[in-house]
């Protein structure tokens, strides 16, 4: 069972935590949260022979040495002398996901409200001024749970390796098919992010234990510091009306919007924590059932595949999106695909015709 007390454990560095007592998850496994199909791509990577002597091999040519000395020299580390709450929420947060050593973690000077977990050989964790400026305790506690998650799982080495591939891009540009072979990794690793985002905020969840402050950090960062004027019911019910609104133009448009980005839309964010926490798979965890990191070892590729599979399944048949609508009827062999693609796209009209030449009407499939 989970262990509600905090208790010091100086060896690890997570003496002085917060008074307020949450469940905590030893030995916990990042499988336990991670979004299904972030975890078939992780459990793949990590089966690879080889696959670590490889990205060592590669932290010579990534800038990560300079990103380390440029947050060291032009930002604000946090420590029990400089941003102090901070400096007990992220070892509090990593005390919860029992992450033995405490990632160093920087305030940036930035406007923009976001935070990143980066490195190869060791995570460090920077948040913005913006951030920290826009969100209350609960809600910041979140966001560093959030990037303790991204820790746990690994994720810093893929995500500054999509850092470097991006700035690589741009200074190939001029390289005929040099830009394109590129971009197409970077457009995969894209992806695959996008879904580990997913995953971390149930780490951040797991961590703040209060899901309407994770509701609420969401919709600042998409609407800003006026919490008064907004609502959560009401910014859940616009991530309902994006899933099932328009047509198949609206569905393409959406691929489009979303391709460039790293992040899922906000609205998405939310209403994918929301039926997390509200599903079995929460409780388990909160009840203290969960895989342990000594069975990393043991995990099947095969299965977290088939896991990966089915949620895509299960997604695509429980979508309202029109164009998995329509691939969910066409797998199930309903309708004619002609005539169901023309309506899609608006090209189709229920309403009857005339036909001048014969004086009948006629009515579109």
């Amino acid at each position: 069972m989970p262990d509600d007390s905090h208790q010091n454990d100086a060896t690890n560095g997570h003496e002085k935590v917060p008074s307020r007592q949450r469940t905590r998850f030893p030995g916990i496994s990042s499988r336990a949260y991670e979004h299904p199909a972030d975890r078939s791509a992780l459990v793949a990577l990590r089966k690879l022979s080889g696959f670590d002597t490889v990205f060592k091999a590669l932290s010579g040519l990534l800038p990560e040495r300079s990103l380390r000395l440029l947050f060291l020299s032009d930002s604000v580390r946090v420590s029990e002398r400089q941003f102090a709450h901070l400096n007990d929420m992220l070892r509090d947060a990593c005390y919860i996901l029992d992450l033995e050593k405490v990632p160093p973690m920087y305030v940036n000077q930035d406007p923009q409200p976001n935070a990143m977990c980066i490195g190869l050989d060791e995570p460090i964790i920077v948040v913005t001024t913006g951030l920290v400026e826009l969100l209350d305790e609960e809600e910041m506690r979140a966001v560093v749970g959030h990037e303790v998650g991204h820790a746990l799982s690994g994720h810093s080495v893929y995500r500054t390796i999509l850092l470097f591939l991006t700035n690589l891009a741009l200074r190939v540009a001029w390289i005929p098919l040099g830009n394109v072979a590129i971009m197409a990794i970077v457009t995969a690793l894209r992806e695959w992010f996008r879904k580990s985002e997913l995953s971390a905020d149930r780490a951040g969840l797991l961590v703040g234990q209060d899901l309407q402050a994770s509701m609420r950090g969401l919709m600042k960062i998409a609407g800003g510091n006026h919490l008064h004027e907004m609502n959560v019911d009401a910014f859940l019910e616009q991530a309902e009306e994006y899933e099932r609104g328009g047509d198949l133009r609206d569905s393409v448009l959406k691929i489009l919007n979303v391709l460039p980005r790293s992040h899922p839309f906000t609205t998405v964010r939310a209403a994918e924590l929301k039926k997390w926490a509200e599903s079995r798979d929460y409780q388990r965890i909160m009840d203290g059932h969960y895989p342990r990191r000594g069975e990393d070892k043991d995990t099947s590729v095969t299965d977290s595949f088939r896991e990966s599979a089915a949620s895509y399944a299960s997604q695509v048949k429980d979508s309202k999106d029109p164009l998995m609508k329509l691939v969910s009827d066409i797998a199930g062999g309903a309708g004619d695909l002609g005539s169901r693609v023309r309506r899609g796209f608006g090209g189709g009209s229920s309403a009857p015709r005339d036909n001048p030449a014969n004086g009948t009407t006629r009515t579109d499939d």
